[in-house]
């Protein structure tokens, strides 16, 4: 690639607000966008309907990040469905099969009934799931700068400037593999540079976060080129490259010698650089994005002090996108525990602060506003070491292994007496409105708890008989009594507190609501016993009981800070392990215990991912230890690229793994011929609404077979089953069962 000049724009621009966030949640307050989003899904409403809504939800953050007195607002971080997807549909990058499609975006995002959609996995180490750019020989890049710039003139109008963010171009083609289309695309980007400035946008918001992991020679140079291609556009906005994670390491000197005149470090989650700045602005995430807590103001401000920079912005460690809204509506807290937190609006409130407090130079032991009331609650020593590993580990008493796989494996067998290919589901089933409205009623005290109960028992008798009707040979309860797998155990372990409306956008329409563990975690009494008993008393065949495990609870938590999040885990693999226990003397034969959060938490940096999977594993054994040699231990992973951590999932020790496969296209396959356990390669993908054909199902399995022993192959969908209807489950499922019988009858003969 050749050198590019690095002469910056002739025409000056307005300086970098002195604060801003990188990105700010787009579901809304009340979770507006998922009602619109599942409207016009389900035919309801029009598609000008649910660009209205967006319009709407836009302009309240917009006005609301003025009123907290934000100077630097955002654009283009809101998203219908996938910030990942919007910049596919920015540069062009659409597979020819959705062109045609009614509305080809969200048949990306969900597919339709002849269409699979796109390929999901999470976004680096957080719970948020991006939709995989799918790069290919045909691919023919092709900007449409239609939402970055509708979204300048929206705000425009209303009276805000803002500062468009888009991916960047490196982070962008590493997730979709295709680094060496970068000429291709820095075209599309320097188009949109072109069209940004001449919309008279001053600076411009380019996000790699992708930099704070390794990099190579190679990715490194293509950085360099990048951006020195980016920075010699003769007309064009400040350019910022945001950073989130972690450390930029040694991306940083690579992007200081560039002509970008703003960089963001993340400084809650990495540290204050020495050197290698190159005099450029430092936009400093000193307020993290990933957490609930309070920021320390003293440490804020030491860290902005520390800086050796042209000038500092402050702002977010990244997106907003990963916490909930605001605090006012969660008065049922505590009050000493919810004058330790801080959502959305007030981290703003905190970025606001801290800005203010910087340019008057306040010392580190200042309190910037109406913090100096609440500092003892912020952990304000200056001192205090950030990272988990300086702080002392509790102690662990030692827990009994199980025996080895071989003897499980034949004691289970002659238990169970299962046929081969078994059948079953990952769980839940579909979550009815009247069930929704159930618990809803319960919560205000219209509904009483026995009455709830009874209702809760008559669905799971309903989903029971129809896995009976459809010939599953494992069964599920269905998890009727449950709002989400973290939370419901989350509202029955000591340690968590659980919010009102602290919901967070997952993906598309899918929101959660993590419970924020305060303390330290035990468990008072049985959680899931009564409901696995009355399931199993239903049935003749085995009925799973459903755990979710240590690692998953623990990452889909707002987790304390003050222990090491190893000493966190073990913690709830603790009580994870009485709950096991107490359901294999209830009589329970197998027991799901799930941890589709194990390849989420590895560490974006290589040196530091041995040790972390070296806990995860022994916590999740930890967990299951207390099983017998005839009780079938499963475990569940998903849409989390499982393929890099197989050894890991292998040393579960879990007698059969259920894993994600249909919607990344089997993928999985090509690594597990080691894996020396049972093995259910998902093959119904059940975020999608399209019903799997028996001969989709069929082939899937085929492709099972000749990489696993047949004795080894478990039949079951992706995912759980809760975001679904009754009537797309009940005819996948019925797909799934004439599949899998006909590839029984070919075995037989």
């Amino acid at each position: 690639m050749p050198p590019f000049p690095t002469a910056l724009p002739a025409s000056p621009r307005p300086a970098f607000p002195a604060s801003t966030v990188l990105g700010y949640p787009r579901i809304g307050p009340r979770r507006e966008l998922k009602r619109a989003l599942e409207s016009y899904w389900s035919g309801r409403s029009t598609r000008a309907d649910l660009d209205q809504a967006g319009a709407r939800l836009r302009e309240q953050t917009w006005r609301r990040l003025a009123e907290l007195g934000l100077a630097g607002l955002p654009s283009n971080t809101f998203s219908l469905y996938d910030h990942v997807l919007d910049t596919a549909v920015l540069l062009g990058a659409v597979p020819s099969r959705y062109r045609d499609a009614p509305d080809p975006y969200f048949a990306m995002a969900r597919g339709t009934d002849g269409l699979a959609p796109l390929r999901m996995t999470k976004w680096f180490d957080t719970n948020y799931h991006y939709l995989v750019p799918e790069i290919d020989a045909d691919t023919v890049f092709k900007l449409d700068a239609s939402k970055p710039l509708g979204e300048v003139r929206e705000a425009r109008a209303l009276g805000f400037e803002t500062r468009p963010v888009v991916v960047g171009p490196v982070t962008f083609l590493l997730l979709g593999s295709a680094l060496d289309r970068l000429d291709e695309v820095l075209g599309c980007y320097e188009e949109l540079l072109g069209a940004l400035a001449a919309e008279g946008v001053a600076w411009v918001q380019l996000d790699e976060p992708a930099l704070v992991g390794d990099r190579t020679a190679e990715e490194l140079a293509a950085v360099r080129a990048a951006y020195e291609r980016l920075g010699a556009v003769a007309e064009r906005p400040g350019l910022f490259v945001s950073s989130s994670f972690g450390d930029l390491g040694e991306s940083l000197p690579v992007l200081a010698g560039t002509p970008v005149e703003a960089i963001g470090l993340d400084l809650v989650r990495g540290s204050v650089p020495v050197a290698g700045l190159g005099g450029k602005i430092v936009v400093a995430g000193v307020v993290s994005g990933r957490d609930v807590w309070r920021t320390s103001p003293g440490r804020a401000l030491a860290a902005l002090g520390a800086l050796r920079a042209s000038r500092v912005v402050v702002s977010t460690s990244c997106s907003l996108l990963h916490v909930p809204y605001s605090l006012a509506d969660e008065t049922d807290l505590e009050a000493g525990l919810r004058g330790r937190l801080a959502f959305a609006e007030e981290k703003v409130a905190e970025v606001v602060a801290l800005a203010d407090a910087h340019a008057r130079g306040a010392a580190a032991d200042a309190h910037p506003g109406d913090w100096a009331a609440d500092a003892s609650l912020a952990g304000d020593d200056p001192s205090v070491a950030l990272l988990a590993d300086d702080r002392p580990s509790i102690a662990l008493l030692p827990v009994e292994e199980r025996s080895p796989y071989p003897v499980r494996a034949a004691a289970q067998a002659g238990h169970l007496r299962l046929p081969p290919l078994p059948t079953t589901t990952i769980g839940s089933f579909p979550q009815t409105g009247e069930l929704r409205a159930a618990r809803a009623a319960v919560a205000s005290g219209t509904l009483s708890q026995a009455d709830y109960e009874r209702r809760v028992e008559a669905e799971i008798e309903r989903v029971i008989r129809v896995q009976e009707r459809l010939g599953l040979d494992v069964l599920v309860h269905g998890e009727p009594e449950r709002n989400d797998m973290v939370q419901y155990f989350a509202e029955h372990l000591d340690g968590f507190a659980v919010t009102r409306n602290g919901w967070v956008q997952s993906y598309g329409s899918r929101c959660t609501r993590p419970p924020i563990l305060h303390g330290d975690v035990s468990r008072p009494a049985p959680i899931t016993v009564r409901w696995a008993t009355y399931a199993q008393s239903l049935a003749t065949q085995p009925v799973k009981g459903m755990l979710t495990g240590p690692v998953t609870i623990v990452a889909w938590s707002f987790v304390r800070d003050d222990l090491p999040l190893r000493d966190v885990v073990f913690q709830v693999a603790d009580a994870i392990r009485d709950e096991v226990r107490d359901l294999e003397a209830a009589g329970t034969s197998i027991i799901q215990v799930d941890e589709p959060a194990l390849r989420e938490l590895l560490p974006l940096r290589r040196a530091a991912q041995a040790d972390y999977l070296e806990w995860a594993v022994a916590a999740y054994r930890r967990a299951t230890s207390g099983a017998g040699d005839r009780t079938q231990i499963h475990t569940h992973l998903c849409y989390s690229d499982a393929d890099q951590i197989l050894a890991a999932i292998d040393g579960l020790d879990a007698d059969v793994t259920t894993i994600e496969s249909a919607r990344s296209g089997a993928r999985i396959l090509g690594a597990v011929s080691a894996f020396g356990r049972g093995l259910g390669p998902g093959v119904y993908d059940i975020h999608s609404p399209r019903v799997p054909s028996a001969d989709e199902v069929e082939s899937l399995l085929g492709r099972a077979l000749r990489a696993l022993p047949v004795e080894r192959v478990w039949v079951n969908p992706d995912c759980g089953l809760k975001t679904r209807t009754y009537e797309e489950v009940e005819a996948s499922l019925a797909n799934v069962v004439t599949a899998t019988r006909r590839l029984r009858a070919t075995l037989a003969t």
